[in-house]
């Protein structure tokens, strides 16, 4: 069996060379940073927005525990249902036993990376429970039988042809359709499924606790229709999320805007705190908030990284980190991809299993410069790399190299003693795979730049 880490490598070694695949990806990531550009003069003083973004998400998080519970209390005093799921299996079984007594066979889902996460439509479909996404970019890659290539953006990595020839293979349509024509076909093709849809299942870009309520932000208007038709609302969402008061979202609804898509503020944003009330024209009759964990509490424990738990999953380190542009998402293997995903999932999926996505970064600092809330997201994959040496976690020939790397570098008289060729034959020879496959041999000088020096006094 294949494990993580080199799947990951045989992944990334082809698409770091597929010339079509990175055209398509460079294409899209530039419309977006272009609109981004756009998108931050509505800011007087962006810097004082993200510097409080920070600091609300820093009480947030270190206040989880009692916010949590007046999500919780407030939430249900409106009738709303809460479920606590420690695990993925929770979160699947809750939903199982919600839609068995609903007795339906067919459920509508707005775009939600955290259903992904738990493998959801995989887990109904076992169950003869078919799972209809309703985001454009997610009907795409449902169709195309793949995971989400991006945190904002599913289909990142495909053409508009690529679109189309998609839709004339499962769906039976002319080929060489335009954008809008394909748009109203997938719509004449999700609105019959709201309508005959007993559940709708969302996720949550925020958790609010002082009104117990669940805020989603979507351009399509997928997400109303998901939870105005019918009857039951499941939203699943971690417990991250997490803002203390609803009048926090003026700071983050255009933030989470801003730096996802380049708008000024996501066409919908709604805030959920219930099911329908008396006196209410629309909305489930029933809502549901599965408050999920999976693995988010060893971020909360770990205080190196207890900081990536401030992310509003926006996607922009994504697009700024030049790992990312090269490999694309599905290289990672792990439902979140890019920077943020690298930090989180060791923690949450397992640092021996998972540990190597750490090691996917240049370092350069970008996906720390783009985050909104000013996450340190570069200073968090050293401590990730830190942590996977502490605990043993790295191969013994890797740990015997790096200490006589380290030996050789903090000593001059070493460097300067092992001539130029002695130093290009063993780094040639000890990086031939990773570095020598694709570019030319490593050369160094003949005199180094100490040994110059002195020749120069």
């Amino acid at each position: 069996m294949i494990d993580n880490k080199t799947s990951f490598l045989a992944k990334s070694e082809v698409k770091a060379h597929d010339l079509e695949h990175k055209r398509k990806l460079a294409f899209n990531i530039q419309k977006y940073a272009d609109t981004v550009v756009k998108g931050k003069q509505q800011y007087s003083d962006l810097h004082l927005a993200r510097k409080k973004a920070k600091n609300v998400k820093w009480k947030a998080i270190e206040n989880l525990d009692k916010y949590l519970e007046d999500f919780e209390r407030n939430f249900t005093a409106r009738g709303g249902k809460v479920i606590w799921a420690e695990t993925n299996e929770d979160a699947l079984e809750a939903v199982l036993q919600i839609c068995k007594a609903k007795n339906t066979k067919q459920v509508v889902k707005s775009k939600s990376m955290v259903t992904e996460e738990i493998h959801l439509n995989d887990f109904l479909a076992k169950h003869n429970i078919e799972s209809v996404e309703t985001d454009l970019g997610e009907y795409i890659q449902q169709l195309d039988g793949e995971a989400p290539y991006h945190i904002v953006t599913p289909a990142m990595h495909k053409s508009k042809e690529d679109v189309a020839k998609l839709f004339h293979e499962k769906l039976g349509v002319p080929a060489n359709l335009s954008p809008s024509e394909l748009t109203q076909i997938a719509r004449q093709n999700l609105r019959e499924k709201y309508i005959s849809s007993e559940v709708g299942i969302t996720g949550g870009n925020f958790l609010i606790a002082d009104i117990g309520a669940v805020c989603v932000s979507e351009n399509e208007g997928n997400g109303r229709l998901t939870t105005a038709f019918p009857k039951t609302h499941i939203a699943i969402v971690g417990i991250e999320k997490m803002l203390p008061s609803v009048n926090d979202l003026h700071l983050f609804w255009p933030l989470l805007a801003t730096y996802g898509t380049g708008q000024n503020v996501t066409v919908y944003n709604t805030i959920f705190n219930g099911a329908r009330q008396t006196g209410e024209t629309d909305g489930p009759e029933e809502m549901y908030v599965i408050l999920l964990d999976n693995g988010r509490t060893n971020l909360l424990q770990t205080p190196e990284v207890r900081e990536s738990m401030y992310c509003i999953r926006c996607g922009s380190c994504l697009n700024a980190c030049p790992v990312y542009k090269n490999i694309g998402g599905h290289a990672y293997g792990a439902t979140y991809s890019g920077p943020i995903g690298s930090v989180i999932t060791p923690h949450m999926k397992g640092m021996e299993e998972f540990g190597h996505l750490s090691y996917a970064s240049s370092l350069c600092g970008n996906c720390t410069e783009v985050c909104p809330v000013k996450i340190n997201i570069h200073e968090m994959l050293l401590e990730n790399r830190l942590i996977a040496v502490k605990q043993n976690l790295n191969d013994h020939r890797e740990d015997i190299s790096w200490k006589m790397w380290k030996r050789a570098m903090l000593s001059r008289t070493m460097m300067n003693i092992a001539p130029a060729g002695m130093k290009e034959m063993v780094v040639n020879r000890l990086f031939k795979k990773s570095w020598g496959l694709h570019r030319g041999k490593i050369e160094f000088a003949k005199k180094s730049f100490n040994q110059l020096w002195k020749e120069r006094k």
